[in-house]
């Protein structure tokens, strides 16, 4: 006598083609478990890495900014338009859950946190990779770009990002916050903290993640927050780099001067190119994220089609 009678056999067969089929349409739910392991940098700091999206798709390496983590991105991570993408993701060191050297050199030396990108790059076996980096990720791109070159990655994109600390003309003032950040009384910090997490945002989100972000914000190093105002951030390799390189930012960023990065950035190397986001200020990848990861996802597309950087740009702000 079989298990089930024919007409429930019929019905449980009907259920499981149709799970079948929303599963091979949806990408999301194939792909949805995030990968999480460590990688260790050639001074020895261990890295925490993380991995998404479709394991088979074109790479792409977000490097988030001060005091962030690899929280910073999980709207990309959730995003339909990115789902078809390998979403690799890092905590820079002295963020998050990677490790937080205490020597001041091991955060003033660039050439430092562009070796964590090449080991995150090679031990992830990412093939020609998109490097996606916020703020302080930028610099991270460029001391990258200094030692290495372009040949091993497919495209770059700042996102308001700092392209060289310390200019006058690039990082706006708040020197209360910036004082604070570096304070030996607790309270003080973290509400300097708070002071710089809000400044990232001119339209702020909900609560839970604002407040996720300040956690993440307190788990940075004090010696990293001493000492990173002092990294070099080489500016020959973006000046050389002939891969698709696109500044994307925010018009209303409170931290960078949009106008005066890209200026700079474009006086370095003349073929990046830049797409603005009026509404949005120092994160435009958490304030606008949908529009964002359409842009990212057409920039991706383009470059390794090996289109020209101005149709790259082109494709990405339609």
């Amino acid at each position: 006598m079989p298990l089930l009678s024919s007409p429930i056999r019929a019905m449980a067969q009907v259920l499981f083609h149709a799970l079948f089929a929303v599963l091979l349409g949806a990408p999301s739910l194939l792909h949805a478990a995030t990968r999480q392991f460590s990688v260790t940098a050639p001074d020895g700091v261990t890295l925490a890495v993380q991995e998404s999206g479709n394991p088979a798709g074109p790479a792409i390496v977000f490097i988030h900014g001060l005091l962030g983590s690899h929280m910073n991105w999980e709207a990309q991570r959730a995003s339909p338009a990115l789902q078809g993408y390998r979403l690799i993701s890092y905590d820079l060191r002295g963020h998050g859950r990677s490790g937080q050297p205490g020597a001041a050199s091991a955060y003033r030396e660039g050439r430092r946190w562009g070796d964590d990108l090449a080991a995150v790059i090679a031990a992830t076996g990412a093939r020609r990779p998109v490097l996606v980096g916020w703020s302080l990720g930028g610099v991270v791109i460029s001391n990258y770009l200094a030692v290495y070159g372009d040949t091993r990655i497919g495209g770059a994109v700042y996102v308001d990002g700092v392209i060289e600390l310390g200019h006058p003309q690039q990082i706006k003032p708040h020197p209360a916050v910036y004082r604070d950040l570096n304070a030996s009384a607790l309270a003080t910090r973290l509400d300097a903290q708070r002071a710089f997490l809000a400044l990232c945002f001119a339209t702020r989100p909900d609560q839970p993640t604002f407040e996720r972000l300040l956690g993440a914000a307190a788990m940075a190093s004090w010696d990293m927050q001493a000492a990173v105002f002092g990294l070099d951030a080489p500016l020959g390799g973006l000046a050389k780099a002939r891969v698709p390189v696109l500044l994307l930012y925010g018009a209303r960023d409170a931290l960078v001067d949009a106008d005066a990065a890209m200026a700079l950035a474009r006086q370095v190397n003349p073929r990046v190119t830049q797409i603005v986001y009026a509404a949005s200020g120092h994160a435009p990848f958490a304030e606008e994220p949908e529009r964002f990861s359409r842009d990212l996802a057409a920039f991706v597309t383009a470059a390794a089609t090996g289109a020209p950087n101005d149709q790259v740009a082109g494709s990405a702000g339609e």
